[in-house]
Order: C-alpha cells, then structure tokens, then sequence
C-alpha cells in the first residue's frame, strides 16, 4: 500500500514541476507566432449575431494565444515516459513498481490523450490563422461538425476495444451490479464521449476549465485507487499534475488558454476513463460521471436549452447568454466570482461523486 501511494501522488508532482519547466518555452513560442485568434466571436451557433459574446470574445484584443493545453499533455506524456525509461534501466523492484503506463489500464487513455491533444492542435492553429469560420461561430479551424464526427470515430474506437477485446457489454448499476446492454454499449459509449466533449465549452474563463477538470481527474483517481487500478490512478493524478501546471499560468491574467489542444484530449479521456472504473473496474465510474462532471454537463445543457428555447419561442431565451458561465458574466458577476464559485462546486460535484462511487 505505501509503494501504491507514491506511485500516485509522486508521478503527479514530477508532471506539474515538467509542466512549469516547460511552459515559458511554449509561451515563447505561442506569442511569437501570435497564436491567437483574430476576431471575436461574431454568431451564436444557431446563426444570430453573437452581441454579447463578442463583448465578452476578443481575443485579437487581449492577445491571449490558444493552445495552452500543450503544457498538460506534454507533461504528462514527459513523465509518462522518464518514469518507463528509468525503471527499464534501473530494472529494480522500486522503479519497476512506478512505472504506470500498462497495457490493462493506461494504454488507452493515454492513446486518447495523444489524438485529442494532436487534432486539437491542428485545429487550434488553423483558426489562429484568419478570421471566424462558416456563419463567424466557430472563429477557423476545424468545422463543428468535423469536430464532432473525429470525436464520435474516436469513440467507436474505444468502445469497439472495450467490446470486442475487453469484452465488456454492460455498465455498473447499485443493488443491481452489471446490467447486460449487449451491442447497446457502442452507441452508448460513443453518446457519452461526445456529450462530455461538448462540456468542453466551460474554457470560456481565465482558470474556470483547469480547476474544475483537476476536480474532476483528481475523483477518477481516488475511485480507481479504490478499485485497484493503481496505474489507473496515477494516470488520473498525473493529469491533475499537469492541468496544476497549466492553470499556475491561466489564472487572470491568463497567459493562454487551454482551447481545444487540451479541452479535446482530456474530455475524451475523461469519457474512457468513466468506463474503465465502471464494469471493467467493477464499481460504477459511468454512473457517478454526471455529478463528477456536472460543471460540464450544465454547460453542455445550458447550450441546447437555450437553443431549443430561440428556435421554439420565438427568439425568446432562458439565458442572456449561453453557455452558463458567460450568463452570469452577463448578469454582472465579475469572472473571478465566476470561476471561484464554479471551482466550489467543481470540488463539491467531485467529493459527492467519488463516495457514491465508493459506497454504492
């Protein structure tokens, strides 16, 4: 038990001093090639002129590049590695225990990991090249729905693992244990990939996305080390290391954001990682994700509320903006009181969700 400790928190604190070490040469190059957008925000995503969201866009203005969420994925992928590399070399018990990269636990997060932060990228840096994209919603890049068909292709991937390879065909229910959902379990996986990526619109603040995703990895951790998943957990703990490390520099003023370079990687990731510590962990990681992540799925909800309110009252909507967080920017909280009270419940969500995790 105290080897399985260190291999979690010690790994976590190895990826967010990386992440601090590495961050001004990113930052260098970031403002060198002045990888920030060139125009706010001009369309909501149903076509209306985006008033309010272009007060609250301006990139070109502020000067805040993209990409930020190199620093996580780097970094964790730098002490993924030094940790492999050193006990290949060493070849001693002690190192041999740290290393957390195994083929049962950790592959395929970090597989996803990878392609998310490397499509994000890509796109990332093609809308920092010109002006807003199709209807001035999306500001270049990637189009919503290329986006969204890698997202869902990557899901069909991974859930394909899990029920052709892993032969896992069904989910963790409390008092009931695994119910058999048979070939249901691909669509279903591919639903709640796509649905936690789309939380990832909560990047819309200076520190809102990388506390409340620490929050989150940081529960998926302690119920993986529950369960045994030891590499698991220091994956999850690794990943709350560099997101740390990230937000040392977004907190305002934010030196860069996160955007899709880092948002992509993780909400996938985070997806995978739900299901990992469902039926295959034998607990109900699936389950519990809509309180764990509940920041993100109000964010996702508020957008198709709103949404569905313009398109069927009339114009009418519930929010003055959407999504959620730049409503109450809207109705005058400053976003410091935003964030803070987001990185509030973002902890409380978590805790809650963790011990029903545990205790279900």
């Amino acid at each position: 038990m105290p080897i399985d400790i260190v291999k979690v928190f010690l790994p976590s604190v190895i990826a967010f001093v990386i992440g601090i070490a590495i961050t001004p040469a990113i930052t260098h190059y970031l403002y060198t090639y002045k990888l920030w957008k060139k125009q706010s925000v001009q369309k909501t995503i149903d076509g209306r002129e985006a008033t309010i969201s272009a007060s609250l866009h301006n990139d070109e203005v502020k000067k805040i590049p993209r990409m930020g969420g190199l620093v996580v994925w780097i970094s964790v992928t730098i002490t993924a590695l030094l940790f492999w590399i050193i006990a290949f070399i060493t070849k001693t018990d002690f190192f041999g225990k740290l290393d957390f990269i195994s083929r049962s636990q950790t592959w395929l997060p970090f597989a996803t990991l990878i392609f998310g932060g490397v499509v994000g990228f890509v796109d990332d840096f093609l809308g920092t090249q010109g002006g807003a994209g199709k209807g001035g919603y999306i500001g270049g890049g990637l189009s919503l729905k290329k986006r969204l068909l890698l997202v869902g292709l990557m899901g069909l991937l991974c859930a394909s693992w899990f029920y052709f390879k892993l032969d896992i065909h069904s989910i963790g229910l409390p008092f009931v244990g695994d119910l058999n959902i048979g070939l249901l379990f691909i669509p279903l996986f591919i639903l709640v990939v796509i649905g936690i990526y789309s939380g990832g619109v909560i990047d819309g603040i200076d520190g809102l996305s990388g506390g409340i995703l620490a929050s989150i990895f940081g529960a998926y951790a302690g119920i993986a080390f529950y369960q045994q998943q030891i590499d698991l957990a220091a994956f999850c703990a690794v990943i709350v290391g560099g997101i740390l490390a990230f937000l040392w520099f977004n907190i305002p003023p934010a030196r860069f954001f996160m955007s899709e370079t880092g948002m992509m990687g993780l909400t996938i990731t985070l997806a995978v990682i739900a299901f990992m510590t469902d039926s295959l962990g034998e607990g109900y990681g699936l389950l519990v994700l809509p309180i764990i992540a509940l920041p993100l799925v109000l964010t996702t909800l508020s957008n198709i509320i709103q949404v569905l309110s313009k398109k069927f009252r009339n114009g009418k909507k519930v929010f003055k903006v959407a999504p959620l967080h730049h409503h109450f920017q809207a109705i005058g909280w400053p976003s410091y009181k935003v964030t803070m009270r987001y990185w509030v419940v973002g902890i409380v969500c978590a805790i809650t969700g963790m011990i029903l995790a545990l205790i279900g």
